[in-house]
């Protein structure tokens, strides 16, 4: 059974830590998911639980998800006074998967697991029939740097090997698409060029205040050939 996560665990939560300070990032990709949650989603991997705790305020029940023990402590007493919120521990894959949920999340992990078509499965397996699969990744496999490879990266994809393991997975694709197509091109020279880490800091800041901003703007009218993340949506057979 492989953990969600694998990678340097002081590394991963820097990065997480840095990343939470992009909320209007954060708030972007919140949206996205949101048309497809349902009333009692389940989200794989929860981190810090910024994204749970965005989803939580939008459905009647929430169920956040996570392998770190150190992290499902944080998770326990960030929301331990949330009655609608429950925190589990959960491995990927696994065969301990039951179809009790509406919609299953999971954004940036399916990139650490080896088998990510077990896990997809597994996610699967956690939905209603007819429920979504919501995944967002890192994309192309030419933005792989020592950040990723540091943080547990094994893979990154494109639209077309996001679909090919969600339907491997028994998976019915429904929408797919990158984002963020700045992002890529900024991640790229921060990260394999300069060598640097997306952690805090006014690269972050400058990033998210006044790029990111018109970078969702461009990409709701057209959606572009490429981007920092593919963004996938999948059905559950009926």
């Amino acid at each position: 059974m492989t953990a969600v996560l694998e990678g340097d665990h002081a590394t991963q939560t820097e990065v997480l830590e840095g990343l939470a300070t992009a909320v209007n990032h954060r708030q972007w990709f919140v949206e996205l998911a949101l048309p497809y949650l349902g009333e009692d989603p389940i989200e794989i991997g929860s981190g810090l639980g910024d994204y749970a705790e965005a989803w939580a305020a939008h459905v009647p029940r929430f169920t956040a998800a996570e392998a770190s023990h150190e992290r499902l402590i944080a998770l326990k007493e960030r929301f331990g006074g949330e009655s609608t919120v429950d925190v589990v521990e959960m491995f990927l894959p696994s065969a301990d998967a039951y179809a009790e949920h509406s919609a299953a999340v999971s954004y940036n992990v399916l990139e650490h697991i080896e088998d990510h078509v077990g896990a997809l499965r597994t996610m699967g397996r956690l939905v209603r029939p007819g429920g979504a699969v919501i995944i967002i990744v890192p994309a192309f496999e030419f933005a792989m740097s020592p950040v990723d490879i540091a943080t547990g990266h094994v893979r990154r994809y494109t639209k077309a090997t996001m679909a090919a393991a969600m339907t491997e997975a028994g998976l019915h694709v429904e929408r797919l698409q990158y984002a963020n197509a700045l992002g890529l091109i900024g991640y790229y020279v921060t990260t394999s060029l300069l060598r640097m880490a997306p952690k805090e800091g006014r690269l972050v800041s400058f990033y998210d205040r006044l790029v990111l901003p018109l970078t969702k703007a461009a990409e709701q009218r057209v959606r572009p050939p490429f981007g920092q993340s593919v963004f996938a949506v999948a059905r559950t057979p009926r």
